[in-house]
């Protein structure tokens, strides 16, 4: 009976409806629901490759960031997925995700052996899956603010933007976790160099002239 509700309710071919109209668990545009699906999907990777990842981890540290990053995307999904079928505001809102590491970065490169793939899978270690991780939060963040810039609806757009700091927090813990451990260096270019190209733009001052609407197409 619902369905058929809903059926009667959706734009029939050549018709238009705005959002006032339409129900709200059927207010997603085409776009929206391939890219919502792709970053459930996507998030669902990331779960199953965490769960694999912690099977091999040896640091107790990169050890407490997987399990609290774990939890907090598991929950992450939950949302998402529940005001994607919904269309309504979700059990509750998005959280916000904190890192544990301190924002202290090692500046300056040391040498060290040149990376290749693994021969055996006795070679994982803490180095290559923090890396994973890292390149998985990376995707997610694109992922994410892609898929919200052209959402319909306006909880799931919500939630999808929501979603994007967290995700950033994550990967930069991630990257402080490499760095701390040597796995991520950091060389800068030289003091000459960096200024030059630092003080290579200036602040817009003033009131422009902007130009007269149409302009363009006047004769």
């Amino acid at each position: 009976m619902n369905q058929q509700m809903n059926q009667q309710q959706m734009p029939a071919p050549g018709q238009q409806m705005n959002s006032t109209q339409m129900p709200s668990n059927l207010s997603h545009g085409g776009h929206e629901v391939f890219d919502v699906q792709e970053v459930l999907t996507s998030t669902i990777g990331v779960l199953d490759q965490y769960m694999m990842f912690r099977t091999f981890v040896k640091d107790q540290q990169l050890l407490n960031i997987l399990d609290r990053q774990y939890s907090f995307l598991t929950d992450q999904y939950n949302i998402l997925c529940e005001c994607f079928n919904t269309g309504s505001k979700p059990s509750h809102g998005t959280k916000v995700y904190n890192m544990q590491l301190s924002n202290n970065v090692t500046y300056g490169f040391k040498p060290s052996q040149p990376k290749k793939p693994m021969q055996s899978i006795n070679e994982v270690s803490d180095q290559g899956i923090s890396g994973h991780m890292l390149g998985l939060m990376k995707s997610q963040a694109t992922m994410l603010t892609t898929a919200s810039l052209e959402a319909t609806n306006p909880v799931v757009r919500r939630v999808l933007a929501d979603s994007v700091p967290n995700v950033v927090e994550m990967a930069y813990e991630l990257f402080l976790y490499q760095n701390q451990h040597a796995y991520y260096q950091v060389p800068q270019l030289a003091q000459q160099d960096m200024q030059k190209m630092m003080s290579g733009f200036a602040p817009a001052n003033g009131q422009p002239q902007m130009p007269q609407a149409g302009q363009m197409y006047q004769n």
